[in-house]
């Protein structure tokens, strides 16, 4: 299952209040993909779920053209509607073990901030775990930023690719890849500004370590 992931995840999180899904979901989605992104993860934390099922169905659509994984954020039952790939799940939302009985035969990812959560995701049976924030961000509170080299103990006490995510963008990609993440997980790093141009920059820095 883990064969599914590349190495650079594109979060696409639109911002609260209606939302123009072409605008700020799909086209997004699109011009990443075409510029060479093959991980597309949906978290909308603000749309009621029937949008977000509409969304995820017309996001599979999409990832199908370009034998791309996508992973729904936080709904399980969604991620199973819309036969993603998978799905990503917060300390918060439904366990892990109740997951897997929903998606026996998906990707289910794990957010985790500290070893424990780590090695905890790992004995549950997840097939990545997201680490972070790694570096400043305004796209989700998730505490104090941990630096790179946080990486490097998280990868000595979990087996699992390790998916780091938090601020990360073309600048300072490398170092993430370089204190062992097997990938990285970028919101704004793409979205913003050129994206065909950050999904370029992204791709030589995984590509260079």
């Amino acid at each position: 299952m883990t064969s599914l992931l590349d190495r650079i995840c594109f979060i696409i999180s639109p911002a609260a209040g209606p939302v123009d899904v072409e605008r700020y979901v799909l086209g997004p989605a699109r011009r990443s993909l075409d510029a060479g992104i093959r991980w597309v993860q949906y978290r909308d934390k603000y749309e009621s779920r029937k949008n977000i099922y509409s969304t995820a169905l017309r996001l599979r659509e999409l990832t199908r053209q370009f034998s791309a994984c996508l992973i729904i954020n936080d709904h399980a039952d969604i991620a199973l509607a819309v036969e993603a790939d998978g799905v990503h799940l917060g300390q918060d939302d439904l366990p892990l073990k109740e997951a897997r009985k929903l998606l026996p035969d998906k990707i289910i990812g794990i957010s985790t901030h500290n070893k424990e959560e780590a090695v905890e995701a790992e004995k549950g049976g997840a097939d990545y775990i997201g680490f972070g924030p790694i570096f400043p961000t305004t796209t989700k509170d998730a505490g104090a930023p941990k630096g790179p080299d946080t990486v490097i103990g998280i990868k000595n006490a979990v087996g699992l690719p390790i998916i780091a995510i938090g601020g990360i963008n073309a600048g300072n990609a490398a170092s993430v890849f370089n204190a062992g993440a097997y990938g990285i997980a970028v919101s704004s790093g793409i979205a913003q500004g050129n994206i065909e141009e950050n999904v370029r920059k992204l791709l030589a820095a995984a590509e260079r370590t």
